[in-house]
């Protein structure tokens, strides 16, 4: 569930493999964060979970789109981008 969340709402900027390179990504500045990095698996999952929920520069707050348990499987699926 996690995944398909990603694929659809974060990919886009993201990139499908959460390193920063998506299309619209692109174009932001500064860039989206490379999610696989050990900077972004470092921080706790409650930190990524309140950026995925409040937003943060050129990311939308996603607390008004994705429930409340959509955004824990995100944070979960962004967990598994560092061992792929």
């Amino acid at each position: 569930m996690g995944e398909r969340i990603y694929q659809q709402q974060c990919a886009v900027c993201h990139g499908p493999r959460g390193r920063g390179d998506g299309p619209a990504g692109m174009a932001l500045n500064p860039r989206p964060a490379d999610l696989t990095s050990k900077a972004v698996q470092a921080q706790t999952d409650g930190a990524l979970f309140w950026k995925i929920s409040e937003g943060r520069g050129a990311m939308p707050a996603f607390k008004g789109m994705l429930s409340e348990a959509e955004r824990w499987q995100v944070v979960t699926y962004v967990r598994t981008l560092a061992r792929k």
